[in-house]
């Protein structure tokens, strides 16, 4: 089942003796011993397999929601999934034929990856991100006018507003006559995988070494990461093992400091990344995914979703996500990253994974013994839309009275409306004809609180 509330209510539970499941987690963790709360971060050893653990039981961890997680990551077809607190190893566990040293693709979770490496070579002064992109790649790398193209920088590749049209019948493709004028560069979000992958091109020409080599020297070795960028089709795409990716995500928790080595010691452009880049899309920063933001907008849509990206996360989360549930968490105030990678779980759809990801955090705020279960959660929520997955109807549940219903495709084009006359338990007639697929469910309440629900037919 995947479906969430992005209503910004859940904060406020109508029952007041009711805590929030994910602040009864956090209380968990400040009744810990201050010296574990407040202890350094650990960093494993570069060219070993050594890595510190920490006991489950250290943070309260029942082994019963453990292996409630692990089930419900092997169902959805995972491969790896780490957990590390304070840099340590909570939890580690490899599904099927996977294993510790095997190989897997990042998928667009390597665009934060990337990001770093743009942030390096500008502290080195080798680029600096208010640059011109033709000034790496040439005059006519678009096809846009002159005027046009002048106007776009890498900081517009950096924050998806190259103003370049994402609606090409190949978003991937880096030719020039695929990247074609839609709108001024920043003034317009829009998920684009051509633009950010002329930044390997743009890294290039400004460092005069190949990608892989820049990274291998400024990033990869010093933190002891494995993998490549591979080509693939029109794409760049990293490979490495889960624990690299784990590497990765505690240089980030570490604000780009690796065992008091600073590998992206320009504390600007790290705070840049991990923090709205823009207002268009609030919950982006530098290829980096933020949470807790007002709203959010997805890859292939020009719709504005109200709410936090993953509600059941901390606010202050930040992560690279990449197609088919290629994800790194990082939640600094908890002192948490946790990776997963393997193949799209059923029902996911899209080039990131919100949804996938906010149903992982939920078994993960659940890890705590004591913590409430999804059931009371749902209990909670103001909303319940089912059956799911749905075929002909749809049938909605809501403390206070419905005042409209609008359906969006994965998009967030419009698909129907219906103004149910502000009944609390609603059903929905649908034309059986409906193709197959994920849909965003908007619900007006009488009382001004929209609530946008995802379902699945």
């Amino acid at each position: 089942m995947y479906l969430f509330s992005l209503n910004p209510r859940r904060a406020a539970p109508s029952n007041p003796q009711k805590t929030p499941m994910r602040n009864r987690y956090l209380l968990l963790l400040m009744l810990l011993p201050a010296s574990l709360a407040a202890q350094s971060l650990y960093f494993p050893p570069n060219n070993q397999n050594t890595w510190e653990t920490l006991s489950p039981a250290a943070l309260g961890y029942c082994p019963q929601q453990i292996d409630s997680l692990y089930q419900f990551l092997d169902i959805n077809d995972s491969k790896a999934f780490i957990l590390l607190k304070d840099g340590k190893i909570v939890l580690e566990k490899y599904f099927g034929a996977f294993q510790r040293d095997s190989f897997w693709y990042w998928a667009s979770a390597g665009k934060t990856l990337t990001a770093t490496l743009v942030g390096i070579a500008q502290q080195e002064g080798k680029l600096s991100v208010d640059d011109t992109t033709s000034t790496y790649l040439g005059k006519g790398w678009t096809s846009c006018t002159p005027q046009q193209e002048a106007k776009i920088t890498i900081w517009n590749q950096l924050t998806m507003t190259t103003g370049l049209d994402d609606g090409v019948s190949n978003p991937d493709c880096t030719k020039p006559g695929c990247l074609q004028y839609q709108a001024d560069a920043g003034t317009r979000w829009a998920y684009h995988n051509a633009p950010y992958t002329l930044l390997d091109s743009v890294l290039q020409q400004a460092t005069g070494m190949q990608l892989n080599q820049f990274l291998a020297s400024r990033l990869r070795n010093p933190i002891g990461m494995n993998g490549a960028y591979i080509k693939t089709g029109d794409n760049t795409v990293y490979y490495s093992n889960p624990r690299s990716m784990a590497r990765f995500g505690l240089l980030l928790l570490a604000k780009g400091s690796w065992n008091g080595t600073p590998i992206l010691a320009d504390s600007a452009y790290v705070d840049q990344m991990i923090n709205s880049s823009q207002p268009i899309n609030p919950s982006y920063g530098y290829l980096t995914w933020l949470n807790g933001k007002a709203r959010f907008m997805v890859p292939q849509s020009q719709f504005v979703f109200p709410g936090s990206l993953n509600p059941d996360a901390p606010d202050d989360m930040f992560a690279a996500m990449g197609k088919n549930g290629q994800v790194i968490n990082v939640v600094p105030s908890e002192g948490l990253v946790w990776i997963r990678m393997g193949n799209p779980p059923p029902s996911e759809t899209g080039l990131i994974p919100p949804v996938f990801n906010n149903e992982i955090w939920k078994y993960v705020n659940q890890l705590a013994c004591g913590a409430v279960s999804t059931a009371e959660m749902e209990a909670e929520a103001d909303v319940r839309v089912f059956p799911v997955p749905f075929h002909d109807r749809l049938e909605i549940r809501s403390a206070v009275p419905v005042q409209s219903l609008t359906l969006f495709d994965v998009r967030g084009l419009l698909v129907g409306q219906w103004m149910p006359e502000g009944a609390a338990d609603v059903s929905w007639p649908l034309p059986g004809t409906l193709a197959s697929g994920v849909y965003w469910l908007r619900v007006q309440l009488t009382d001004g609180a929209p609530v946008v629900v995802r379902v699945v037919k």
